[in-house]
Formats: structure tokens, sequence, C-alpha cells
């Protein structure tokens, strides 16, 4: 299949990534901004780790030598994360095409 604009793929998070996420999760609970009943919107949501796959949208598509893609991963929480430039394939960091069932 050729990626395009809007298709549902699986993204599997770095480290780095899932320890981005964590950290500002983290931010937003110690910050008071959750208790306080602001209205302020943080980011809250299930801790995350590398590895852990997640859907994501495409959202943009390189025809470089190489295709790669840009994607907004949908997080399990009310957060996305901003996937750019990824290859398709089995490992951390990339995607790839979910499973029919």
């Amino acid at each position: 299949m050729k990626p395009s604009i809007g298709r549902i793929v699986h993204y599997a998070l770095t480290d780095h990534e899932a320890e981005a996420v964590n950290r500002r999760r983290k931010d937003f609970h110690e910050s008071r901004g959750a208790a306080e009943r602001t209205g302020f919107v943080g980011h809250v949501g299930n801790w995350a780790k590398g590895g852990d796959v997640f859907p994501a949208v495409i959202v943009r598509v390189w025809d470089e030598p190489q295709v790669t893609v840009n994607l907004q991963v949908f997080l399990d929480g009310n957060d996305t994360l901003w996937a750019t430039s990824r290859q398709e394939g089995a490992e951390i960091g990339q995607w790839a095409w979910p499973e029919r069932v």
C-alpha cells in the first residue's frame, strides 16, 4: 500500500518520545493546574513507554529517495504527538500498516 494523507497506521513510540510525553503530563499535575480547576487544558493520560504502539494519522507524505511521513499520534490521553519524517517498518520510531482481522 502507498501512504497517503488521512490513512490510519500504527506507530511505535521511541524512549525519548515517551519521556517527553510523560514529562509534559507530570508538569501539568505538578503545576496544580489540574487541582485548581482553572479551565486550563493540560496533558493528561496514562504513562507511556518506548515501544508502546498507538494509532496515528498520516498528515504529510514526503516523496524523497526514501518515502517518509509526518504523523499525528493519538496517545492514551487527551494529547497527541507529532512524529515527523518517519519511515515505514517494524522498529521503534517507525510506523506500520495495521493488521487486518
